[in-house]
């Protein structure tokens, strides 16, 4: 059943099944790349002003243990085009970056970034690349095969819709033996052909449950299946969504400069008013209030936050398969309501008087 999984992902993703390991989530999968690299003092390793949280405290950890140096490169935002991103990471490296840790589609900001790009000039300066794609399977086209990463973690409850609990970690074959599992287990004193060993090691965790990787194939047929297209259709269809429900907010709130289109995917953030102090920058636990306000008062739930790094306070909405734009219209006319941007019933709104949560 294991390998049932593995094949119908590694399918999915173009990826080699040699390759492919299930992990709980993608930060598992950095912490894993992390946790295995051996860094000496003086090595550097690049990440984005962007890099998720959890992600960016395991190159902290990992680099203080070691004496590395973490360097951030700045991702405008946002962007001209895919130049102006480009431009702004490949500055940042160095000949002495070991590693960089990229994102398909940055979490904060919901960039689609040119990780294609990224990744084959990386590594032409001999620099790998972990590629974070937390937002990637079912979100966009993924082809691991092409793209060439030496490693590339992603989720699959997030876009397949799997059970939480069902991360991946793909290992490019020549770096395979440089990495062991978070969990050091029973697999690292068999005696087996490297191979064999490396699958051993990886896919026996003793009591870990594999349920929700199990149910990997079945959530790629079963949502693949919901549109004549099939999963072509749906991201399709969920970017286009995405793009409008950002105009509509965007011209909701008077926000005229925007991410080109090409550099979204299915998601969208938008920078909204901060006349509070900021909130929820201390702690992952801490709600932003309108962000509470929206969900209990009007039973709208969406992103509400803080992004410490750039200082500005961020909404971001996601467009899935089960969203209408009449939704998005809704929260526009919320966000009025509650003091941002043109007022209630400006050009570009509509207004939604008895519209049921």
């Amino acid at each position: 059943l294991l390998q049932e999984a593995r094949d119908s992902l590694s399918r999915f993703l173009t990826a080699d099944p040699g390759g492919m390991t299930f992990q709980v989530n993608a930060t598992a999968g950095v912490n894993t790349v992390l946790r295995s690299l051996k860094f000496e003092p003086g090595d550097e390793i690049l990440v984005l002003d962007q890099t998720y949280q959890a992600c960016r405290n395991a190159v902290d950890f990992a680099a203080s243990r070691c004496g590395a140096k973490v360097v951030t490169a700045r991702v405008p935002f946002p962007p001209a085009d895919e130049d102006d991103i480009v431009a702004s990471v490949m500055a940042a490296a160095s000949g002495r970056t070991r590693l960089a840790l990229i994102d398909t589609v940055t979490s904060p900001t919901a960039l689609r970034l040119p990780f294609e790009r990224l990744t084959r000039e990386l590594q032409e300066r001999d620099i790998d690349v972990l590629i974070d794609a937390a937002h990637g399977p079912g979100l966009l086209p993924l082809d691991l095969g092409a793209l060439g990463a030496a490693y590339v973690t992603g989720n699959c409850h997030k876009w397949l819709c799997t059970p939480k609990g069902s991360g991946f970690l793909h290992i490019r074959a020549d770096r395979r033996h440089l990495l062991q599992p978070l969990v050091v287990s029973h697999g690292y004193s068999a005696d087996l052909p490297a191979d064999h060993k490396f699958r051993e090691q990886f896919d026996w965790q003793g009591t870990q449950d594999i349920s929700p990787w199990l149910c990997i194939p079945k959530a790629i047929e079963f949502v693949g299946g919901l549109l004549p297209g099939g999963w072509p259709e749906v991201m399709a269809r969920n970017h286009a969504l995405a793009v409008q429900a950002r105009d509509t907010l965007a011209d909701a709130l008077g926000i005229r400069q925007r991410v080109p289109e090409a550099q979204l995917a299915a998601m969208a953030t938008l920078e909204i008013p901060a006349d509070a102090p900021l909130a929820g920058a201390g702690s992952v636990l801490q709600r932003d209030p309108l962000g509470v306000r929206l969900h209990e008062e009007f039973g709208i739930q969406v992103i509400v936050f803080t992004w410490k790094p750039h200082g500005r306070r961020y909404l971001r909405v996601s467009a899935a398969l089960y969203n209408t734009i009449s939704e998005y219209h809704y929260l526009a006319e919320v966000l009025q309501r509650e003091g941002m941007g043109a007022p209630t019933g400006a050009a570009g709104t509509r207004s939604f008087e008895g519209v049921t949560r």
